[in-house]
């Protein structure tokens, strides 16, 4: 696997000893991670959740406003991502109930660096183990693995049906995709009579990846034929 798909992931740190939050950050940021963002409390935490959408949680368990395993689970509501505790509550009850609650792994401090790092990165091969990188249009980026579209710094959800269309035109970059192929993708082996609502949906589809829908760049007509995704690249560097 490439592990710098793995560096790029989204990490939230959750600990209200400042010393610790630069302690680990320092190590994480010297190791080649950039996506991280820091809270101290629970409520800073579930704010953070909400806006960066983390791919992976360390997690302190006492915190002055609740503690790691209530904010853990309240994180699991809105996104089925690894969890870290890295904590001084060293008691075995405390193990037991953070990997009972679905905790990924249980690291008590004081640590060693690379114990923290070799921990983090065997979560994420365990995590993401199917390498799937940022696609790059002209103006926008498509997250596959997390069903998004990243514009403007902002993270916009695809539906199923727009997932299943962007990956048959993802598949076939630079090139036409019929209208019937398109209609398959979305809606089987008896795609006939979709084609309005397939019209439906890449115009929903362009709103989300086009600065501007109504002349496109990335998602491009070819008159009676169907159409074509324009891709710049991949593995771009992700908005956080």
């Amino acid at each position: 696997m490439n592990e710098d798909y793995l560096l790029n992931k989204r990490i939230l740190l959750v600990d209200d000893e400042q010393e610790l939050l630069d302690m680990v950050l320092s190590i994480l940021m010297e190791y080649g991670f950039q996506n991280i963002k820091a809270a101290k409390n629970v409520k800073e935490a579930i704010q953070q959740a909400e806006k960066s959408r983390p791919e992976l949680a360390i997690l302190d368990v006492m915190l002055p406003d609740g503690n790691g395993f209530a904010l853990m689970e309240q994180l699991k509501k809105s996104g089925d991502y690894p969890i870290l505790f890295l904590t001084a509550r060293g008691e075995d009850d405390d193990k037991f109930k953070g990997f009972g609650l679905g905790a990924d792994d249980y690291i008590v401090k004081p640590f060693l660096p690379k114990e923290l790092l070799f921990r983090v990165m065997a979560i994420l091969r365990r995590s993401y183990k199917d390498e799937n990188p940022l696609v790059c249009l002209h103006d926008s980026q498509i997250d596959f693995s997390r069903a998004e579209v990243i514009k403007n710094e902002e993270h916009i959800p695809l539906t199923a049906k727009e997932h299943d269309l962007l990956s048959a035109l993802y598949r076939n970059a630079g090139r036409i995709v019929t209208i019937d192929a398109l209609c398959e993708a979305a809606w089987g082996d008896n795609p006939f009579g979709y084609e309005n609502s397939l019209m439906a949906h890449i115009r929903r589809i362009r709103e989300k990846i086009e600065r501007n829908p109504s002349h496109p760049v990335s998602l491009v007509t070819v008159r009676g034929l169907g159409y074509k995704l324009i891709v710049e690249g991949k593995s771009c560097e992700k908005s956080f």
